[in-house]
This record gives C-alpha cells, structure tokens and sequence, in this order.
C-alpha cells in the first residue's frame, strides 16, 4: 500500500471561529481561505457551488467536504485544503455541519486527498477531536496521517 502522506494543510487555511449564513455562504468561505492561500483562481469558487448543486458534499458526523467539479483543474494552482469549523453548526440541506473541509487538487490529487480524509474521519474520536478542536495547531495534527493510518 502507497504511503499515506499529509494533507497540503496551510495554517492560515484553517478558521476555527467561522459562522455562515447557510450552505452556499460556508462553502464560498472554504473557497475564499483557499484563494487566500494562493491554491485556486476566483473561479474555483463557483465550481464548488456548481459541485454542491449536483451532489451534496455532507459526509456524515457534521463534516462537509466541498470541492469544485472536474472541469474546475485550471483554476488550481496547487492542491491545498482548508478547514472551517462552525461552532453554531450550517444547515446542511437538513443536516447540521459544524466542520467544512474545503479541498483543491490537480489532476486526479482530488482522490487521493479525499481517502486521506475518509480515513481520519472514520476515526469517530479523530471526527469528534475535529468538531470541537480550538486551536490550529490541533487541527493540523488530526488531519495528519497517524502511525495507525500508515500500517493501513
């Protein structure tokens, strides 16, 4: 099995104290912390909304995981993940999400950044660590392959 490798995680991509006014506000926040990192173009954005329009991005335990559509590769730059948590929670199309995980890859980088972050998600103690962390510095080290992923 490949090694498991960390997430493009940026700190500066990463708001713990975020609030939204519904879905398409908190993913136009997740795309926002990616332009700030400089890893998508302004047009990302839209496509993460086109995404969510076609399939909701809700993956269960509160967790949402926008990202743009196929056609959206030239407008990234580099891959790069994001992390917004909403303490007061988003509805979710009935759902209520309390941590957006924005993602932006080239290429096929998406698939792989996606099973990353099903893997730490499974981990319903990782998932809830997520949820209430309060601090970046935690953050980056649950999104980080732990030595249990890497004998996976």
């Amino acid at each position: 099995m490949p090694e498991t490798a960390p997430l493009p995680l940026d700190p500066r991509a990463i708001h713990l104290t975020a609030s939204a006014t519904g879905r398409q506000d908190a993913i136009r926040q997740c795309g926002r912390a990616l332009l700030a990192v400089g890893a998508v173009d302004g047009s990302y954005i839209d496509t993460m909304l086109e995404r969510e329009r076609s399939i909701s991005t809700y993956v269960g335990e509160g967790v949402a995981i926008p990202h743009g559509t196929a056609a959206a590769k030239d407008a990234v730059r580099h891959d790069a993940v994001s992390v917004l948590r909403f303490p007061g929670g988003v509805d979710w199309d009935g759902e209520r999400v309390t941590v957006c995980v924005g993602i932006a890859a080239r290429g096929d980088g998406h698939v792989r950044l996606l099973a990353e972050l099903a893997r730490i998600l499974m981990d319903p103690d990782r998932a809830r660590a997520l949820r209430e962390a309060t601090e970046v510095a935690e953050v980056v080290r649950l999104l980080q392959p732990s030595e249990e992923d890497e004998a996976l």
